[in-house]
């Protein structure tokens, strides 16, 4: 058996055990918690500092999730699960933060064209759906429901079932671009830096997108973990089935207890084309960083046609 590893800078430095196959990035943290691996080959184990850590809740809005914006089935199984997963964090003393769209109208006047393209599928096909959601940012979605995305709209808000669950205590940052940690001086950066959490678990919809996004954002600036509640994702291309290795990131599953977090070498993103018959023929490709954060960056939802995809790989 080989002798213990510790590496990274002396302010954030991880430690690796070979005989207990865990990695320890709770520094000298005086509470500690021990889960375990999904991914990674034979048990693997990670201790992490509750008090340095923060789950990341990204983009469970009306606008994404409510019947009156669109009908996204995928994103709503995602409901529950986060339910619980927030519920274990709150147990374990992990804070909570909400990261949600949420324009201004300077923010809409520097909008990119790509970032605007990608939510204006609905004009752009001329869409004769009954819903109409990709309208534009900032456009007037109807009623009630305010301008696409813009800060406090009901369309912007946290989706209903889950606001019964937010508390005092947690966080909320807003964001402008598909990713929430886009530059520093966006409002999560800010907030993960001042409040000295240098662990983070993600969770929210659409995986793919946002999700990954800020994922891929915050690579190099803090430890990443993934929590597993039944995201939604769609792909570049038609393939139909499609494994992403990319190195650096971390899985979290809601299991009973908040007992299994996953692997820190690898993210496995596995996403079949959902048909009527589901075919599941294998495609890998291995993917650096700079690849995901161009995929996270200059995707937008309905750019390559129809085919929804579903993640299997943070569900199974």
């Amino acid at each position: 058996m080989g002798a213990d590893l510790t590496f990274g800078p002396s302010n954030q430095q991880w430690h690796y055990s070979p005989s207990s196959k865990t990695y320890d990035l709770s520094g000298d943290s005086p509470r500690k918690l021990t889960i375990a691996a999904t991914e990674e080959p034979e048990e693997t184990f990670f201790t992490i500092s509750p008090e340095a850590t923060a789950l990341v809740i990204i983009d469970m809005q009306n606008f994404f999730l409510d019947a009156k914006c669109m009908d996204h089935p995928n994103g709503l199984k995602a409901v529950e699960p986060t339910i619980k997963i927030i519920s274990k964090c709150r147990e374990a003393g992990i804070q909570i933060i909400w990261v949600n769209w949420g324009l201004t109208d300077q923010d809409l006047a520097g909008m990119p064209a790509g970032v605007m393209r990608g939510f204006m599928a609905d004009v752009l096909q001329c869409s004769t759906k009954s819903i109409l959601s990709y309208t534009g940012l900032g456009s007037d979605l109807g009623g009630s429901k305010g301008r696409c995305l813009v800060s406090g709209t009901w369309n912007a808000d946290i989706y209903e079932p889950l606001k019964a669950h937010v508390r005092a205590s947690d966080l909320h940052c807003a964001k402008s671009r598909m990713s929430g940690l886009w530059t520093p001086e966006q409002p999560l950066w800010k907030t993960l830096k001042e409040r000295k959490k240098s662990t983070v678990m993600f969770a929210g919809v659409n995986t793919d997108q946002c999700v990954l996004g800020t994922l891929v954002d915050g690579y190099n600036a803090v430890s990443l973990l993934m929590a597993d509640d039944q995201v939604t994702c769609h792909v570049l291309a038609s393939f139909s089935c499609t494994t992403f290795h990319s190195r650096g990131f971390s899985k979290v599953t809601n299991t009973p207890g908040l007992q299994r977090v996953g692997t820190v070498s690898w993210l496995t993103i596995v996403v079949a084309l959902l048909r009527k018959e589901p075919k599941r023929l294998h495609f890998q490709m291995s993917l650096n960083v700079m690849d995901l954060s161009l995929i996270a960056q200059a995707y937008s939802p309905r750019m390559w046609g129809e085919d929804q995809m579903l993640i299997r790989g943070l569900i199974e």
